[in-house]
This record gives structure tokens, sequence and C-alpha cells, in this order.
């Protein structure tokens, strides 16, 4: 099977089809049987990430109609901007008017509230509660981003095909029920690799709506590699002139404008998502180091790169001019970015001995701290000594990770990324066209069934952050690879960041994720029918 022959593009799954048979008819083949079902009775049942608790209301049901209304918190304009977002969702599919309005106000018919008060205390900031009964929808939380991930799980109890962008038949009934949802981490990362190949603003725009439906709320973009630099920056121009020019393969490349990458950032706010911009350092540099010859330590520019090896460039350590090299860099994209934290890489820096790599550290951390951010990176940094409000990412193969504990001995909390379990651009098994196999294969079950609270041991609970899935992208070249290798990975790293431990279980998130099929057919989503799953 092509791996672009997956479900939302080539038909791929649907029911009816005939490589809908042979998927189904090869469920279980790769070990015990699975029985091919219909999805769960009811859609409160099918919510992903699993919420904290739901109880439905039997016989009860509210439904959709040309007089429904979005009443929000009065003068809150995040809550009216949750509210203007559902409409923008909705309107397109059931053809309504859909007005948003303050709560309160006159409007008549339907509605579907979204309110800042009265939640539960138990919600916090993210979290929320969704009540429907036969008159209304009201979603309450403590933040507008405690209303929007309401909001995806209303989404997910509408019919799939709501999710249409043009008219559709109704109606549009949601059963009736309470929800009572926050998440376990306070990171719940994707991460995606715009370096090795490049991915247009629309296309990060169309990721960023996917992992939106499953409560995502950091994405990492990792924006510089030896094959490209994708970010302007305006003291170093050649950075992207020259170094954004090409890519794994040699194809054209690109890069994203100082307005384009706010556009981005932007695009991910107004989904309560946090950018996270990676500029990987001291190694992985070779886009840098060929844009300007007095990077390298003896000047002279090596050429561009386009092959897939790590671990062979350096900045060079010594001179000056790196540091002040830098130091514009973060200035610059700190300007441009207002989450928290900018991630600093320093993996596979091969090239650099660990003293000098100490030394760079030494003097790169209080750079991210002059421009008013907390660094994060790759788990080798932590070597250096980095401050205990320094982020370190695990991406490791094994759960024996004694620089971790000593990390988190020290302060640091830490975020996982185990390569096998959360990389998703590891193939689901060895017919996979797409994809590396270095960390071993990686099918929906590997990247299911693990419990970040006690993966690395020796690990306290308490120090894990949350959990992220990298997309590194040396076989993915569009949009249609992208969904491959995320879906249905990314939904089951999405539920280990946000539902509690307590609600894990294989046999049933399985049932579940089938059950998110017909919505990916409907939003177009290249996704790859695994064999473990039952699709319905």
């Amino acid at each position: 099977m092509l791996p672009t022959e997956g479900a939302g593009r080539r038909g791929f799954g649907h029911p009816g089809s005939g490589l809908a048979l042979v998927a189904l008819l090869l469920v279980g083949t790769t070990g015990p049987a699975v029985p091919v079902h219909a999805a769960p009775e009811t859609p409160l049942q099918h919510i992903v990430p699993a919420p904290v608790a739901a109880t439905p209301r039997p016989g009860v049901a509210f439904t959709l109609s040309a007089d429904t209304t979005i009443h929000t918190q009065p003068g809150s304009a995040p809550a009216q901007q949750v509210g203007e977002y559902l409409a923008g969702v909705l309107r397109p599919s059931t053809g309504y008017r859909l007005p948003v309005v303050p709560s309160g106000s006159s409007a008549s018919g339907r509605r579907i509230s979204l309110l800042l008060a009265g939640a539960d205390a138990r919600v916090g900031e993210e979290g929320y509660q969704l009540d429907v009964t036969r008159q209304g929808v009201l979603i309450r939380a403590r933040t507008a981003a405690g209303l929007f991930a309401g909001v995806q799980t209303f989404r997910q109890i509408l019919p799939a095909k709501v999710e249409a962008k043009t008219r559709q038949p109704g109606p549009w009934t949601v059963p009736g029920g309470q929800v009572l949802d926050y998440p376990r981490y306070a990171h719940r990362g994707a991460m995606l690799d715009v370096a090795r190949h490049f991915f247009s603003v629309d296309e990060v725009k169309g990721y960023i709506d996917q992992i939106a439906l499953y409560k995502v709320n950091r994405l990492h973009l990792h924006l510089t590699d030896d094959q490209g630099w994708r970010l302007e920056i305006k003291s170093w121009p050649n950075l992207t002139a020259h170094g954004g020019s090409t890519e794994v393969g040699g194809g054209t490349g690109g890069y994203y404008t100082q307005e384009q990458y706010k556009d981005l950032v932007a695009y991910a706010a107004a989904r309560h998502i946090t950018v996270i911009p990676e500029i990987d350092m001291p190694g992985h540099t070779n886009a840098a180091l060929s844009s300007y010859p007095e990077l390298n330590c003896d000047g002279v520019a090596p050429p561009l790169y386009t092959g897939i090896e790590v671990g062979f460039s350096s900045l060079c350590i010594d001179k000056d001019i790196t540091y002040e090299f830098v130091d514009d860099v973060l200035r610059e994209v700190a300007a441009l970015t207002p989450g928290e934290y900018i991630h600093i890489g320093g993996d596979e820096a091969h090239a650099t001995t660990d003293p000098d790599f100490d030394l760079f550290m030494d003097k790169v951390l209080p750079l991210v701290a002059k421009h008013g951010k907390t660094a994060t990176g790759w788990h080798e940094f932590v070597k250096s000594g980095p401050p205990p409000s320094a982020v370190p990412q695990f991406w490791g193969t094994k759960t024996v990770a004694p620089d971790m504990v000593e990390a988190a001995a020290r302060g640091s909390e830490i975020v996982l990324s185990p390569a096998t379990k959360a990389y998703l651009d590891m193939k689901y098994d060895a017919n996979t066209k797409l994809g590396l196999s270095w960390a071993g294969y990686t099918d929906v079950q590997d990247a299911y069934d693990w419990n970040p609270g006690a993966y690395v041991e020796g690990l306290p609970a308490d120090a894990v952050r949350g959990v992220e899935a990298p997309l590194w992208s040396e076989t993915i070249t569009n949009s249609a690879d992208l969904e491959f290798m995320a879906f249905p990975r990314l939904p089951a790293i999405a539920e280990l960041g946000w539902s509690p431990w307590s609600t894990h279980d294989w046999d049933r998130f399985k049932v579940r994720l089938a059950a998110q099929a017909e919505r990916w057919r409907v939003m177009d989503v290249n996704y790859y029918p695994s064999p473990q799953v039952p699709w319905a």
C-alpha cells in the first residue's frame, strides 16, 4: 500500500470500498483476533482524549436549528473569540447563521452558551464542564482555553459531517449528558520539522487545526537544521536567502518571512496553542554555516546539504562572532514569539567536544534569559547543567535515563518524547513506505500503551511536565504524508497528555479511535487504517 493511498484522499478505509474490505479482513492478522464492530452506542463514548467523567442523559438530546444562537460571557473578548471559532466550524455544514451574542441578550431560539462563571474548581486553567439538555448546550470554564477545550468535545459529539466545508443535510443532534474534564499535564505537544522538508503556511495551519481537535496546546516548530533555515532573520538575511533555498533531496526549500511566522503564531494562539520555536545549535547548523563563512572555524563555508545524516556540523565555539550571531537570532525570534519558551536544540552535537559544548551552553543559556525567554532543549543539553527553569525534552529509546532523574532533582520538569513511543516519523511496520525505523516500528498500540508518569525509571511522576509527539520530515514532503504518519498515532499521544491514567484502556481506546475515522474522512485526513483498530 502506498502511504498516500490513505483513508481521506484515496478512499482507503471507506466502508464499501474494496480496499476497506481488505483492511477489515486483515484486522488481527498481526496478533490475536480483534472483532470488527460498530462504534459505541453514544457519541459521549467516542470522545478522544477520554474525559475525566462523562454521564449520559438517556432519552435526552439537543438539536441545532436555524434559530440557534451562541451566547458568550458578557464583556469577555476571549470568550467571544471562542464563540466565533465555534460558529466558523458549524456555519459551512449547517448553513445556519449562528449569531454570536453576549449571554443575557434578548436573542431568542436555542442556545449554545460559553460562560466563564460557575465552573467546578477542579477544571483548573484548561478544563471545562459540558452540559447538554433538551433546551441547550452549556459549556463552563474558568478561562477561554477551557471553553475552547469544551468546544472540541462538543464538536466530537455532533455528527461527523458537521466538519464539512459545504452545506449538509441535518439533523444536527447531540446526546444529552454531562462532561467534567481537565488535563493531566500542562504540556501536550506536537512537533513539526519544517527544516528537512519545508511546509507552507497553509500546510502548517492545517496541522494546527487537526491537533487542536485533540486538545494539543503546544506546537514545537523545528525551524533550522543542516538542510534548511526556515525563519527570516533580518540581521542575518543570507540565512534564508541561501540557507533556506534547499531541502532533503535537493528541492527548492522555502522559509517564513517574519510576518508569515507572526501569522502562524497568531493562528495557533486563536486555537489556544502556543508556538515553541526551535533554533537547533551548536550542531545541526550546516545551513547557517553555509550561509556565513565567518561562523566556521576555518572561515570557509561548506556546501549546502540535502542528505539525512546527522552529527557532522558545529558552530565555531571559540569565535566571538558565533555569540553575536546567536544573540541576534535569539533577539529576533524572542520578539516574534509571545510564548515563554525558545527551544535551543542541543542534540546530536557529535562534532562538538563536551568541553566545547559546556562552554557554548554557558554563553547561550544566559542569552535566552536576556531576551525574556526560558530555555528548552533536547535531553542532551542537561549535561551542561542548565538552570532548574530549563525544560529538557527526553527523546531516548531506553527507560533508564539517570541524567533526566538528576535534572529533575535539580528542579527541572521533563517533557517526554521517547522515540520508540512518540516519534510519529517511525514506520508503523516493515511495509510502511514512509518514515524511518532506527527506533523500531511504532503502531498505534505502541504509541498508546505507556504511562508518562512512570516511564523513566526513578523519575518522579510530578517531574513530568507533559508529552510531545515529534514528526521529523526526512521522508515527509506534503500534508498527505504528514497526516498519514500522524493519524491515528497523534490522538493516542494527545490522550496520554490529557486524560487521567485511570481512563487508560487500550481495548476501549481503539474503539473510540475507530469512531474518529468518519470525522477524518469528512475532514479529508489521510489516516493510516492500522489493522490494530476495529474501524467502523
